[in-house]
Parts: C-alpha cells; structure tokens; sequence
C-alpha cells in the first residue's frame, strides 16, 4: 500500500490519499498540457495518480480528470481551476453533472464490485488483467486487455475473476439525459459498496 499524501485528492471523497496503487500493478502519471505566451505547447502540470482505496482494499480509484461544462472551456485555464476545485470539495460522485469523469480502477484478486447504474455514457477499457462484465439481465461477458464496454446507463458489475492478479480499468463518465425505459426512469443507483456520494444528476 502506498503512504498517506494530501496533495491533490482524486476521488473528491472523504478516504484517505495514497500516493502509490493499492495493487502491484505500474503507477501511472499524469500529464496535463497548456499553452505559453507565445501559444506553443508545454507541459502544464504532471504527477503521479493519487489513489482512494474503498471497501477493505479490494477496490481503488483515481480521478485523472473532470470537465465540468460541454463544450469545455480552456480558456486562462478555467477547466484546471473548476477540476481542482471539485476535487477539494469531497462532492464528486461517480459522475459529473454536465460533465465528464477521467477515472482508474484497480480491482483485487477474486473482487466483484456491486450491481449499480450511472446516470451517465461511460467508456470503459481494460488495462491489465481480466474482468468480467456482469448485467443485471444475467448476461455476463469476459473483457480481456483492451476491450472496451460502453455503458449505456445501464446496472453492471465488474468481477475480476483471477484468484492472483490485480485488474485495472481506465474509465470515461459523460453525464446524459434522463434515461427512460418502457415508462420507468432509469436513474443512478450506487448498489451497496460504492463508498462515494451520489452524482446529484
């Protein structure tokens, strides 16, 4: 496990920081890019994922990024400030209201997350490992590295069927309409074990 760090918090909740993976899977970096005066490109900030750890460890989550409007607004670094503005509230639930979530999952060994529903179009990719998709409908898929799910608002489970290794997904969380399916509304369910508080979309 990785030590305790308080700079920029990733999951804009109220678990403690780690400055390394849960898993023993690589770390990965971030790197956000900008302009100079001249309006050539450079490097704006960069560092290392920070990671929440959630129900006993088995599951981790770093927040790369968030977008708070569509279009996004870049201009005098207005989408930096309202990222790290949210992540320092402890507001942000697993999807943005009107906008976007950039997000790192690592799942433990033989760990199944709860069945839950984002209000939200998510692109889900594998990274390392393995991992089952599971639907409420009972349909179940095995995703292997580089698969990618697009979720479409509906209720999911991950299952990381290995007894030995750490899999580890990257995900992308758009907000959506209200989805309404044969006259019900099909809004965000968190299940039992998500640990974050809801999107309020």
């Amino acid at each position: 496990m990785g030590d305790a760090s308080s700079s920029d918090s990733s999951s804009g909740n109220k678990h403690p920081s780690l400055s390394a993976p849960l898993s023993n899977l690589p770390q990965p970096h971030r790197y956000i890019t900008g302009h100079n005066p001249s309006g050539q490109a450079i490097v704006h900030k960069h560092n290392p994922f920070i990671w929440q750890p959630y129900d006993n460890d088995n599951l981790a989550f770093s927040v790369a990024y968030t977008t708070n409007q569509f279009p996004a607004d870049l201009n005098n670094d207005a989408d930096v400030s309202a990222h790290e503005t949210l992540l320092s509230s402890g507001n942000l639930g697993l999807v943005n209201p009107k906008g976007t979530v950039l997000r790192c999952v690592d799942f433990a060994p033989g760990y199944a997350c709860g069945m839950h529903r984002t209000q939200s179009l998510d692109y889900g990719i594998v990274i390392e490992g393995n991992i089952d998709m599971v639907l409420d409908s009972g349909e179940r898929y095995k995703m292997k590295r580089g698969d990618v799910a697009v979720q479409r608002a509906t209720q999911h489970q991950w299952v990381n069927t290995s007894e030995t290794e750490w899999a580890r997904m990257m995900f992308v969380l758009q907000d959506c309409k209200e989805l309404v399916v044969g006259g019900q509304k099909m809004g965000e369910d968190l299940g039992t074990n998500s640990g974050l508080p809801p999107s309020g979309n």
